[in-house]
């Protein structure tokens, strides 16, 4: 009487296992793949340029500064008279903001002039909202310039976190719907700002 009870007990504990490792098999070979072995994914959904290590901007250096901690903020450096290309980012980085729709005002524009920047008829009437810090003084320049990667600035917008870190570079001259995803999905996550 006893066998039948135990060959049963048996064949139930097989298929139990049998259905475990089915389950369970493929979740410790991708782990072991990912965590242990050489192989990671390559694919990314960002479009913009991830920066690291991370980089402060150094706020506490201008009145202004503090005015950005708790937000999102654009930021472009411009070094001359605001020109095309300059135009051109502010541009980007206004039509971005208000692509956001509802999430736009968890976002600022600032623009750090540097040397003979900027009209500023041109940018209230152009850019009505947009921070204008003077950062023309050397040692402020000088500052900056040793935060910011070595780039071509003329074409770049930088994302700056609520904290003040440098997170991304963006290339104006690419689609500008893709500096909008990257933002969006950086406030969908962020519980700061």
């Amino acid at each position: 009487m006893t066998s039948p009870d135990r060959g049963l007990r048996t064949r139930n504990l097989r298929t139990v296992a049998a259905l475990a490792a089915v389950f369970l098999l493929p979740l410790a070979l991708s782990f072991w793949m990912y965590y242990g072995g050489s192989w990671q994914p390559t694919g990314r959904t960002n479009f913009g340029e991830l920066l690291e290590p991370v980089r402060s901007l150094p706020l506490e250096a201008w009145p202004e500064g503090k005015v950005l901690r708790g937000e999102w903020t654009l930021v472009y450096l411009s070094s001359t008279d605001c020109e095309a290309s300059c135009r051109n980012a502010l541009l980007v980085m206004r039509q971005t903001r208000l692509s956001l729709n509802n999430e736009m005002d968890r976002v600022n524009r600032v623009l750090l002039a540097t040397d003979n920047c900027c009209e500023v008829e041109y940018l209230k009437k152009e850019h009505e909202g947009i921070k204008v810090f003077d950062v023309s003084g050397p040692e402020d320049k000088a500052e900056l310039l040793a935060v910011l990667p070595e780039v071509e600035l003329e074409h770049t917008l930088f994302v700056v976190d609520p904290l003040g870190n440098l997170v991304m570079r963006y290339d104006v001259r690419k689609e500008p719907a893709g500096l909008r995803d990257d933002l969006r999905k950086l406030l969908k996550l962020s519980h700061i700002g």
